[in-house]
């Protein structure tokens, strides 16, 4: 625990190499503790959703994956237009504001409505509001710091929301266990309510929204959607981009659903099943985020990013395949190194190749929502496929499909996808 608070205490009061202006350093600071209390909705809440609606509900797994992969399948369709309007948007600040309210009432639709379509339709609305939350706080962070500082910002960003998510997931495991599993997501309505308040606290003429939006200022008018699927724009590489979108889907049809699932076989469906396994199995892969993360951001202009991509994709293998071989919850709990590791390395990366590739286009976000868009396809068929296929099967099945999917990904990704970073 000493050591966690001081990584806490490092990531919140380091300052980052190369400077900035003293000016913006309250709203840098202001954006640490967006990140901080920004719940991760795929990584904390869902495994909480999955053991609260098969232990209290009375749900199976089908329908399980059903609830889940409609928050991607909302994602999907809300997506890329929703990158347009983070593009035009002259204050970041209230879209992600807006979108986490959102997220907020969804989370008291869920406790108070036990019907099953109340459930859905929340899990849209926080789908829908996920999506504008992503983008906006990578564009709030480019428009902050500049292109040439985005990979350590990006990395600082996902370690200190990984910081946050161990400490979401070890208060909600307690309340889960000690209180009831409802007051976990009273827990979560109050994370949104910070983050609200620190959005507020990053100034808006801090925030370049030129610059927020991937353009280098040489040119007066953002790239055209024609200009773009030319692939005649500033360089950017429509085939490496489409090479790159379909990496993104094959990674998290291999790894989104393996949370939930472990978070199921940990409870088996019953009532009276510890939450603290769950919070355990999250708090293990947050853990190994937070330093993966930041490492990451570093690491990426010294390796480039395809190495590190791959390594991602290895770890979601290698984890799905050794799901199959216990049941004990200790063991399912310490593969969770691996995702870790896989989503550590991912969720950094993702914001990295999209800047490469759209650098000077003007069209960031445009690009950013498209490839989020993929996520969402890949997440929303993973949890919906592999919620019938272990109803059908069984839990070994399952596992042992998603680490195909992961193997092809891994191939895939090694085989087509060129290297981003330029020289």
């Amino acid at each position: 625990m000493q050591k966690l608070q001081r990584v806490v205490k490092n990531l919140l009061f380091s300052q980052h190499k190369g400077g900035k202006p003293k000016s913006k350093s309250s709203s840098v600071a202001a954006l640490d503790r967006v990140n901080l209390s920004l719940g991760d909705v795929r990584d904390v809440f869902e495994p909480y959703l999955a053991i609260f609606l098969t232990a209290d509900r009375n749900l199976n797994p089908a329908q399980v994956g059903i609830a889940i992969s409609i928050t991607s399948i909302a994602g999907i369709l809300a997506q890329t237009p929703l990158g347009a309007v983070v593009d035009a948007s002259r204050d970041k600040r209230k879209l992600i504001a807006i979108a986490t309210l959102t997220v907020a009432i969804s989370y008291m639709i869920i406790v108070h409505f036990p019907a099953f379509w109340a459930v859905i339709a929340a899990q849209g609305m926080i789908g829908i509001s996920a999506v504008i939350v992503s983008p906006a706080v990578a564009a709030a962070s480019l428009g902050l710091v500049g292109k040439e500082r985005l990979e350590k910002r990006v990395g600082r960003n996902e370690a200190l929301n990984h910081t946050g998510n161990v400490v979401a997931a070890i208060v909600a495991g307690i309340l889960g266990q000690f209180v009831g599993r409802a007051w976990i997501f009273y827990f979560f309505v109050i994370l949104c309510i910070l983050t609200i308040v620190s959005v507020f606290q990053i100034r808006k003429k801090d925030i370049d929204n030129t610059q927020a939006r991937g353009d280098d200022g040489e040119n007066k008018e953002r790239a055209s959607m024609k200009d773009l699927l030319s692939d005649a724009y500033g360089g950017l590489r429509l085939r490496t981009l489409i090479i790159f979108a379909s990496s993104v889907i094959l990674f998290y049809l291999a790894n989104a659903a393996l949370l939930p699932l472990v978070s199921q076989e940990l409870t088996g469906g019953k009532q009276n099943a510890p939450s603290l396994y769950v919070s355990a199995a999250v708090v293990v892969a947050q853990l190994i985020m937070i330093p993966v993360a930041a490492w990451a951001g570093t690491t990426a202009n010294k390796w480039g990013r395809k190495p590190l991509i791959l390594i991602a994709f290895g770890a979601v293998l290698i984890r799905a395949l050794l799901y199959t071989l216990s049941r004990n919850p200790w063991f399912l709990v310490s593969v969770q190194v691996l995702d870790g590791i896989a989503s550590g390395i991912f969720t950094v990366l993702v914001v990295v190749v999209v800047a490469d590739l759209t650098q000077g286009t003007g069209r960031f976000n445009l690009a950013q929502g498209a490839i989020n868009t993929m996520i969402g396809i890949g997440a929303a068929l993973s949890n919906l496929g592999s919620g019938f296929l272990v109803k059908a099967a069984g839990y070994h099945i399952g596992f042992m499909t998603l680490a195909g999917i992961a193997a092809v990904g891994l191939s895939w990704f090694w085989l087509a996808m060129p290297e981003t970073k330029k020289s």
